[in-house]
């Protein structure tokens, strides 16, 4: 197998809050997702939290930020930060 016939798998990138800074390098990130309920016809908000690698420990509880699948880095974290779109302070 060449490097011609592989392809690039498409990382997904998302967005939410740091709801956690507590543990190195890793901050726990709220993603909230909503979607049309099929059968009641409403809107539903569901959330999900990342544990998300933060290499330089610059995310803090409030930020919001950008994030992407990555090869696992341990067992429960396989997100690695991309940056932080809006911030809430200083550390």
């Amino acid at each position: 197998m060449t490097n011609k016939n592989v392809e690039k798998k498409i990382k997904r990138i998302f967005s939410g809050e740091v709801v956690s800074d507590k543990m190195d390098k890793t901050v726990v990130v709220k993603v909230v997702r909503t979607f049309k309920h099929p059968v009641v016809h409403k809107y539903v908000r569901r959330n999900k939290n990342y544990k998300v690698h933060d290499e330089q420990n610059e995310a803090i509880v409030g930020d919001v930020v950008e994030f992407c699948e990555t090869r696992p880095i341990s067992k429960s974290k396989n997100m690695g930060l991309i940056r932080i779109v809006r911030s809430r302070g200083k550390k």
